[in-house]
């Protein structure tokens, strides 16, 4: 079916429909889950480099998909945020079909055994990396979020069910018709990757509870979405609920560095997870280097809320409410505290941040070893922008997700947190004495 026509098959259903075809895809993505187990690492490159290959050719009309959820959610209200979140620019397709391939290229985790030695019974044991199973993935506005979670499940042996927001619908089936043909070109089945085709909320519900079929969730979206996965999911769930993220400006920072680093943080792009939405400024420095970053800031409209020494030094600057500093903000708009010391910057820090990302800029080692040592988030940089707390750029290929849990996977979540481990043991006829 050609792709224009595939993506206007939007179902809609009642609460009984949604269950029964929830229960469908769960009961499909569990057989999937053990053929895809089984692929080898050629079969699997194979179906990611054809899934690259069909969105290079389907671009034009990728695009004109994403163009009607663009005009859908312009007419709905949504705010540059979230447009900015739903947009599949020239460059985000480019970075999708790149994403695929860098995946395929990454080493394979499953299969993988370490720590094989031999134990005084004689027997030798070790551990095996095995895929998850079946993984359910719920997200809003980004598309591109389903060619990052359908390659990086399918790499690491798992059956994935997709359910993206309301507002990418017809982006999402369109690049799902590209996904199928990817898995075609490899002998897989349609539904080792199965994209939810309805978009009643009922299906988010009848996801997460659904053990029997779906091994983990991991939701990406907002706080609201996040909380209510978390009270209700009757499956394990990688999560992260905020992005409330940190620049520290320590008085030993090489402050062009600073300026440059706390620019990219917070401009770079507003409605990300990994934005800078708190800048703490050691008092030392704070009067030569708070009107330096005002001048920058005023380029790009930001807004400025300060603590009271902020805006003795900055006269923009509206007084910060004790609610800003707990504030994602996803928007030109960024809290400043002037502090005594790295000590006060720690405090801070470990009161407010959210554990995803958090950074110093500093030239001083100890302080710097100190700062990563301290400081409880899932990244943590040292003279680097928060931007780069990323699976992309850390390396991974792509990401799943950032969670900013600390059972089983942490930051960034590629293919070995999308797999866990079981002990192997081999003998040559032992019996236990």
């Amino acid at each position: 079916m050609h792709l224009l026509q595939r993506r206007q098959v939007v179902v809609s259903m009642g609460g009984e429909q949604v269950s029964e075809y929830m229960k469908g895809l769960g009961n499909q993505a569990r057989a999937a889950s053990r053929v895809i187990a089984r692929a080898s690492t050629a079969v699997k490159n194979q179906a990611l480099l054809a899934t690259a290959e069909a969105i290079e050719a389907a671009t034009a009309e990728l695009e004109a998909a994403n163009t009607l959820d663009l005009e859908a959610g312009r007419a709905n209200g949504l705010d540059a945020a979230m447009l900015d979140r739903l947009a599949l620019t020239p460059e985000r397709l480019q970075g999708m079909i790149e994403g695929l391939r860098q995946v395929a290229a990454l080493p394979d985790p499953v299969g993988a055994i370490r720590d094989m030695k031999f134990l005084p019974s004689g027997i030798q044991v070790g551990r095996m990396r095995v895929p998850l199973g079946v993984i359910g993935i719920i997200y809003e506005s980004r598309p591109n979020v389903t060619v990052e979670a359908a390659s990086l499940c399918l790499k690491a042996g798992n059956a994935c069910i997709l359910r993206g927001g309301s507002e990418s619908i017809h982006s999402n089936q369109a690049i799902a018709a590209c996904l199928r043909r990817g898995l075609a070109a490899a002998g897989l089945p349609d539904q080792v990757v199965q994209v939810v085709e309805t978009t009643d909320r009922a299906a988010v519900g009848a996801l997460i509870t659904m053990p029997e079929y779906v091994d983990v969730i991991v939701p990406r979206g907002g706080k609201g979405l996040i909380e209510r996965i978390s009270r209700e999911a009757r499956v394990p769930v990688i999560k992260h609920l905020d992005g409330i993220c940190h620049v520290y400006v320590d008085d030993r920072a090489d402050l062009d560095k600073a300026e440059a680093i706390c620019f990219n943080a917070k401009t770079h792009r507003y409605g990300v997870c990994n934005a800078m939405e708190t800048l703490l400024v050691h008092e030392a420095v704070a009067a030569e280097f708070l009107p330096r970053m005002a001048l920058r800031y005023a380029q790009k409209d930001v807004e400025l809320r300060g603590c009271p020494a902020t805006c003795a030094l900055l006269p923009q600057a509206i007084a910060a409410s004790e609610q800003d500093w707990s504030t994602e903000y996803l928007a030109p708009i960024l809290s400043i505290r002037v502090v005594a010391d790295m000590d006060a910057a720690i405090e801070h820090i470990n009161r407010f941040s959210s554990q995803h990302t958090d950074a110093m800029v500093s030239e001083d080692y100890t302080r710097a070893r100190r700062f990563l040592a301290e400081v409880d988030s899932s990244s943590v940089m040292i003279n680097a922008s928060t931007r780069f707390a990323d699976g992309f750029e850390y390396g991974l290929g792509a990401e799943i997700g950032i969670s900013t849990d600390k059972i089983h996977a942490r930051g960034p979540v590629g293919l070995e947190g999308l797999t866990s481990e079981k002990y192997v043991v081999f003998g040559d006829g032992h019996i236990r004495q």
